[in-house]
């Protein structure tokens, strides 16, 4: 998969309509220091670029795979334009993810907006509480995440407590 160009296509496009996005996935992983085997693009985006930005995506040739309020998902029958998944964010939980968020290097040496490490951690929780597949890949990540300097730890044990898996953070903790 070419993730350059997929993220110039969709800056150019977020961009110019002035909606806010982050990576999210391997990627962001990759621009906090971790680089793993990702075989997608993942992004966050601000809720309103919904309906034009899965317009574009089939515009592009794109196959819409699935689509509801929280997420859609993309899949190119190119291989390497490949799959491009999307979480859509409103609110305040919008708001502060942008906020906290920062610029680092992607793909192509591209400036892109990364969210925090606890807020990826939070997005990581999301999904292991959703698909318990992904519990030790995921753990992997977080386990990263968490021993970036500077990170809150007692935000990070609030997250693990809201999606009731205390149990791994005692876990995690033992390991770093």
């Amino acid at each position: 998969m070419d993730f350059g160009r997929n993220l110039e296509d969709l800056k150019s496009f977020l961009d110019a309509r002035q909606y806010r996005w982050a990576l999210i996935g391997g990627v962001a992983l990759a621009a906090h220091g971790l680089a793993r085997l990702t075989l997608d693009l993942d992004l966050v985006v601000d809720a309103d670029a919904q309906t034009e930005l899965v317009s574009f995506m089939e515009a592009l040739g794109f196959e819409t795979l699935h689509c509801s309020a929280g997420y859609s998902n993309h899949l190119h029958l190119d291989s390497i334009r490949g799959r491009i998944d999307f979480v859509y964010v409103r609110g305040p939980t919008r708001d502060l993810l942008f906020a906290e968020a920062e610029t680092r290097l992607g793909p192509r040496g591209i400036p892109v907006l990364v969210p925090k490490p606890e807020h990826l951690i939070a997005m990581k929780l999301r999904a292991i509480k959703s698909d318990s597949s992904r519990t030790f890949q995921d753990l992997a990540d977080i386990r990263y995440l968490a021993s970036l300097p500077g990170v809150d730890h007692d935000e990070i044990r609030r997250q693990f407590e809201r999606h009731g898996l205390l149990d791994r953070y005692y876990e995690l903790e033992r390991t770093l």
